[in-house]
Formats: C-alpha cells, sequence, structure tokens
C-alpha cells in the first residue's frame, strides 16, 4: 500500500479554536482514507510558554512565536488560521502569496474590503494550484448534511420560509470579564460575526438559497465589563474589587434580522435570524427550521444527531418524524461507529479537515470558498448597517 504525501501544517493561534483544529488534523487520517497525510508540524503563537505547552499538549512538533516566521518555512505546506478576526487577511494573504494552502477561521474576516482582499488572494493562487476554505464546520454536522442532501433531492419542494436561531447564554453574568471577543477592533462584531455567521451560512448552504436584503436590529445590554478576571470557558468571573478597571463593550450582544432569498424556484423565501450570548439554559442551540411546498426540516445542535423531517405527501396527522442520524449512508457516519453511536461537536471540525485535505489532493477548489466567506460577510455589513438606519431594509 503506498504512503500517502505528507500535508506539512502550520497552525497560527491555540486556544479554543486552535485544540479543536488539532483534533481533527491528528484524528482524520486515523478514521478516513485521505489522499495527503496531515503533519502537525508547527504551532505559532506569541506566548513561548503558552505556544510550547500547547504544542506538547496538541501534539505539534515544533514552535514559532510570529506567524511570518511560520509562513517562510520551507516545511510548512498549508497555515491553519485560528485567531482573532482582525488577523485574519494579513495572516491569510501573506500565505497565499508564498504557496501555501490556508484554512481560515470564520467570519472569514473583520470588514468586506478585507474578506473582498483575501478572496482575491484566493482566487489568484488557485490558479496554480494552491487552495484556501473558511472554516464554516456546522457544514460537516451529518445531520446538517442531511438536511442539505433533502432538499438538493427536492423532498421539501419550493422553499417558503428559513428560520434560524443561535442561542447560548456564556455572557449572561454582567461581571463576566472583557475578552477579545467583546472588541470590535479584535472581532469586528459580537453575537452577530461569532455565531450568526454560523446560521447565515447554514441557512444559505442547506437551502442554496443566497440573502439578498435585511432589516435589522442590534442590541449590546452591558455596556461595560471589568477588565481583569478570572476566565472561564468563554466567560468567566471578572474582578469586582472598588479600584479594578473596566472596559468599554464595542460589539453586540444580541442580533435578530428579517431576511429575504433569492435564487431558482424559491426566489422570495423569507427567514428570520436571531443570535445571542444571553439565551439562559441554552448552551449551543444552533437551529435551523426550513419549510417548503412538500414538506420541512428542523435541527437544533444541542440534539446534533438527529433531523426532524416532515412529509406532507404523509398523512397530515404525522407530524414530524425524528431520523438518528447514525446510518452508514448518513454523510460521514460510515467511517465512525456501528448505528446508534452518536457524534460530538469536535466530529465537525474533523469532516472539515477530510473535505479539505480531500479537495486539495484532487486538485479542486474546497468549499465554502473564501469567495463563499466574502458572501456571508456581505450579508454581516448590511445587518450591521440596517440596524444602525433604524432598520431600514438594506440590500446585500
Amino acid at each position: 500500500m503506498t504512503t500517502p504525501k505528507s500535508l506539512r501544517v502550520g497552525m497560527v493561534g491555540y486556544a479554543f479554536m486552535g485544540a479543536a483544529h488539532s483534533h481533527a488534523w491528528r484524528t482524520a487520517p486515523r478514521f478516513f482514507d485521505l489522499p495527503l497525510q496531515p503533519q502537525l508540524t508547527a504551532v505559532a503563537g506569541r506566548n513561548a510558554d503558552g505556544v510550547r505547552a500547547a504544542a506538547d499538549k496538541l501534539g505539534w512538533e515544533s514552535v514559532e512565536t510570529d506567524w511570518r516566521r511560520l509562513i517562510e518555512r520551507d516545511d510548512i505546506d498549508l497555515i491553519d488560521i485560528c485567531t482573532p478576526g482582525n488577523t485574519h487577511a494579513e495572516i491569510a494573504i501573506a500565505a497565499l502569496e508564498a504557496g501555501k494552502h490556508v484554512l481560515c477561521e470564520k467570519p472569514l474576516a473583520n470588514s468586506v474590503e478585507e474578506a473582498e482582499r483575501m478572496t482575491l488572494a484566493a482566487e489568484t493562487a488557485a490558479k496554480n494550484g494552491v487552495y484556501s476554505m473558511c472554516g464554516f464546520s456546522y457544514r460537516r454536522t451529518p445531520a446538517l448534511a442531511l438536511a442539505k442532501r433533502f432538499v438538493e433531492q427536492g423532498r421539501l419542494g419550493d422553499i417558503r420560509h428559513i428560520r434560524a436561531q443561535y442561542l447560548q447564554d456564556w455572557l449572561t453574568d454582567a461581571n463576566a470579564p472583557m475578552t477579545w471577543r467583546l472588541d470590535k477592533s479584535k472581532s469586528g462584531s459580537g453575537s452577530l460575526g461569532d455565531i450568526g455567521a454560523h446560521s447565515i451560512d447554514a441557512a444559505q448552504w442547506v437551502t442554496g438559497l443566497n440573502i439578498s436584503g435585511v432589516s435589522a436590529l442590534l442590541e449590546t445590554f452591558v455596556p461595560e465589563r471589568p477588565l481583569a478576571g478570572d476566565l472561564v470557558g468563554l466567560g468567566g468571573h471578572g474582578d469586582l474589587s472598588s479600584d479594578a478597571p473596566r472596559g468599554t463593550v464595542t460589539v453586540d450582544d444580541a442580533a435578530i434580522f428579517s431576511a429575504k432569498f433569492d435564487g431558482g424556484t424559491s426566489a422570495g423565501a423569507i427567514g428570520v435570524f436571531e443570535a445571542t450570548r444571553y439565551a439562559l439554559g441554552r448552551k449551543n442551540a444552533m437551529r435551523l427550521e426550513v419549510n417548503g411546498t412538500r414538506g420541512s426540516l428542523a435541527f437544533d445542535f444541542e440534539d446534533m444527531n438527529v433531523l426532524s423531517f416532515y412529509n406532507a405527501a404523509e398523512s397530515p396527522d404525522a407530524g414530524f418524524r425524528r431520523i438518528f442520524v447514525t446510518e452508514p449512508e448518513h454523510p460521514y457516519v460510515g467511517n465512525w461507529w456501528p448505528t446508534g453511536h452518536g457524534l460530538g461537536y469536535e466530529h465537525g471540525f474533523t469532516h472539515q479537515v477530510v473535505d479539505l485535505v480531500t479537495a486539495i489532493g484532487e486538485g479542486r477548489q474546497p468549499e465554502p470558498s473564501f469567495a463563499d466567506a466574502l458572501q456571508v460577510q456581505r450579508v454581516l455589513a448590511a445587518v450591521e448597517s440596517s440596524a444602525a438606519n433604524s432598520s431600514q431594509w438594506q440590500k446585500v
């Protein structure tokens, strides 16, 4: 048996997403047959002690304290960007121009202008066989991938309604400390870009329709937070001493918008979107429901191995049926466990690596491309523009 050629990966950033991506790079070739063998060659981070500890824990062979050195290395084929959004454009463009493939976390950038420059660089690089992909990992959840299959098979008919929610509660404590996710100069936006971007991409990808216009509201519930404190998960406990400094939150805490979709026979479909990190009791409720002329489907990531499907041709009182998405014929599932043994959050990142490496090995553009992610960025910008102008209708 021929040993696949190595794909030597250099990753920038090693926190939450870095850990998820590291797990995926290690795991993918052990469960899937890939045309290239991922090699965890180097990880980069500004804190020397921190990045060395992360490399030891996550399985990377070497470290760098400057991402530029990572790109300059001859033993790196792909750059994996797991940093805040304000750094994405500079790193990705430099990597592509140096002939390195790129995987970049979502949202693609902090502005449409940055995303456009990244897309141009990606399209130029692709002409020379250098590819890039944006990390909208929920596309790789088997139940959502099955939902897309149902839409493509025509089982929902023409799409009429799309409603999407992404509900979390890790910011509900008004004294949780400031993090980069609450600083617009680093994150670009708050709930809108952090989690709402996932909903936008999933809704468009599952239905095959693009958002063409929006009317939006953004709200910041807690305008200031402690600058110091103990981080726990994404939130934590702020320093509440009388002389403790506080910082200004410069992003939205919650986003709500209505949308119009264009595309094919379902032109005229309408949607409602909500993203918040203040929904007490909802830990990671990334939800999508689609209603068509022949049927409906519904998904909630808090029950991620289930897709609910309603077929209007059945008895009208049959209601939704629950499909437990663990059968070998379901997307990705055949490479894992016996029927009935569900998957978890981390598997989406593993499937992301599988799809990316397979596309690179076959010499074709992986999806979602930077151009796909640019379209999401334009929706985010339209939402912000609408919210800033009394919810006026804003074309995308």
